[in-house]
C-alpha cells in the first residue's frame, strides 16, 4: 500500500467518523433530556445510553487509528479516556504508559496495534503500551492466545493475503503506517504473550 493509498484511506476514515459523531452525539443529548425529565426510566432507556456510549468510544478510537494523523499532539488524558471508554465492560484492559504528550502518528500506530492484539485476545487480557527513547512496545497477554498466522505474518512481510475480511483491515494498514512514518516493524510471540514493535 503506498503513501497516497494511505493518506486517502486515512482522509476516507476521518470523513466517515467525523459523519458519525454529530448524529451520534445529538442521540446522546436527547437521551440526556429524557433522563432528566423522568419520563423514560427503564432498562429501555439504559440500553439505548450504553449502545450509545459504545458507538461514541468506538468511533473516537476509529477517528485515531483510521483517520489522518497530522503533525499533531495527543496529550495522555485525551488517549487514555479514548481506552478506557473502548474497553469499558470488556474482556481486555489497556495500560497507556507514556506520561507525556505523544505525536498522533505514534498513537495511531499503537492504536492499531492494539487492534491486531486484540484479535489474538478472544478471552481477555491486559495489552500494555510502552515508549522508551522514541522505541515503542505494545505488548499483549492473555490466558490464551489464537494467533491466525496468514493475518500476523502479514505484519512482517507488508504483503496483505488476498482476500483480507473487513474485521482485518488493521493487519493489511499498520505495515504500511509504519513505513510511512519511517519505522521498522516487529512482532514477536511467545507462549500466552504476543508484542509489536515500533
Amino acid at each position: 500500500m503506498g503513501s497516497s493509498n494511505v493518506n486517502l484511506a486515512a482522509l476516507i476514515g476521518s470523513r466517515i467518523c467525523h459523519d458519525l459523531i454529530s448524529p451520534i452525539g445529538a442521540i446522546n443529548n436527547g437521551l440526556e433530556l429524557l433522563g432528566m425529565t423522568g419520563s423514560s426510566d427503564g432498562p429501555e432507556l439504559q440500553l439505548i445510553t450504553e449502545s450509545v456510549g459504545s458507538a461514541t468510544a468506538r468511533i473516537r478510537f476509529f477517528r485515531i487509528a483510521y483517520g489522518a494523523a497530522g503533525k499533531q499532539q495527543m496529550g495522555r488524558a485525551e488517549i487514555v479516556s479514548v481506552l478506557r471508554d473502548l474497553m469499558q465492560g470488556g474482556r481486555l484492559d489497556v495500560a497507556w504508559g507514556p506520561m507525556d504528550e505523544q505525536p498522533r502518528e505514534a498513537v495511531r500506530i499503537a492504536f492499531l496495534a492494539i487492534q491486531c492484539l486484540e484479535t489474538a485476545m478472544p478471552y481477555g487480557g491486559r495489552i500494555e503500551v510502552t515508549c522508551e527513547r522514541q522505541r515503542w512496545t505494545v505488548h499483549g497477554r492473555g490466558e490464551k492466545i489464537n494467533v491466525d498466522k496468514a493475518l500476523w505474518d502479514t505484519l512482517e512481510s507488508a504483503i496483505p493475503p488476498d482476500e483480507i475480511q473487513p474485521a482485518h483491515v488493521q493487519f493489511a494498514l499498520l505495515p504500511a503506517v509504519v513505513a510511512d512514518a519511517g519505522r521498522k516493524l516487529t512482532v514477536k510471540g511467545q507462549g500466552t504473550d504476543l508484542t509489536i514493535g515500533f
